[in-house]
Formats: structure tokens, C-alpha cells, sequence
């Protein structure tokens, strides 16, 4: 049986985080191409809600994001499952990684996406990041923080 030290569970963690936001990042590009945020797609779209600046940093909720967020969770919270333990520092981890996921995730989508790249990546060219600090969507840095956070007390 092959037992890791903690460093190494979570780097292999990380490394296992970063894996899976470059495979979804593809996926979506595939899915979604240029048209960023499900623009282009066939579902259905709550532009304005008060909830929606809170929860999605002023974008629009789409059917498209709900289950895929509600699928990413899901797959992210299976390990618990398959264990058969839960406890609030492996919840801790569990949505740190999701937070993770989700902010490499987005910027790979950009960098892959051959109708964006890195030099695209900025305010003028993403409409449906409506908030900016420090040239990324502030989105990175709360959920960045909250993500530290959440590993440092996860352990």
C-alpha cells in the first residue's frame, strides 16, 4: 500500500486539481469556442437577479453552468462518498479544491482557446467578467483566498 506524507498528498492534490481544470478547460472550449459563458448555447439564461451579483459575480446564471457546477461538486465530493467518511477539515479540502478548480479552470479556457489566448485575457475582450482587480476577474483572488483558507484549515 502506498501511503504519502502529508506534503505529499498535497501536492499530488494540487497537481491532481490543476490536471482536471486543463481537461475541463478543453471540454469547454470545444463546447462553448469563442462564445464565452455559454453565449452561443441552447439553454436557458437568468440575466438579472439580485442573487446573481452575489453568487456569480454579476453573470448570468445559465442551465448550462447550473449542472456543470452541479456535476464538478459532485465529482469533487465523490472521494467522501467512496470512503465512507466525512468530517468538516475533509469538506474544507473537498471546497477548496473546487474553488481551486474552478479559477484554473476559467483562466485555462482563455489561454487554450485559440480565439482568446493569454494577450486576450483582459476586461475588454471578457464581457462576462464583470469585475476586474489587478488584471484578473476579482472572482480569482476571493475565491484564491477563501481556497488558502479553507486548505490551511482543512490541514
Amino acid at each position: 500500500m502506498l501511503e504519502l506524507s502529508e506534503a505529499g498528498r498535497f501536492v499530488s492534490m494540487v497537481a491532481a486539481v490543476l490536471v482536471l481544470a486543463y481537461l475541463f478547460a478543453r471540454v469547454e472550449v470545444e463546447i462553448e469556442g469563442e462564445a464565452g459563458w455559454a453565449a452561443n448555447l441552447p439553454t436557458w439564461r437568468i440575466e438579472e437577479h439580485p442573487l446573481l451579483d452575489l453568487f456569480m459575480g454579476g453573470r448570468a446564471l445559465t442551465g448550462y453552468h447550473l449542472w456543470m457546477f452541479a456535476f464538478i461538486g459532485l465529482v469533487f465530493h465523490f472521494p467522501l462518498f467512496f470512503i465512507g467518511r466525512w468530517s468538516p477539515e475533509l469538506e474544507a479540502r473537498v471546497l477548496a479544491s473546487i474553488m481551486l478548480f474552478w479559477i484554473v479552470e476559467d483562466y485555462l479556457w482563455f489561454i487554450v482557446n485559440p480565439a482568446f489566448g493569454w494577450r486576450r485575457f483582459k476586461q475588454e475582450h471578457v464581457p462576462w467578467h464583470k469585475h476586474w482587480a489587478f488584471g484578473a476577474p476579482v472572482d480569482y483572488w476571493v475565491f484564491g483566498a477563501i481556497s488558502m483558507l479553507l486548505l490551511w484549515y482543512g490541514g
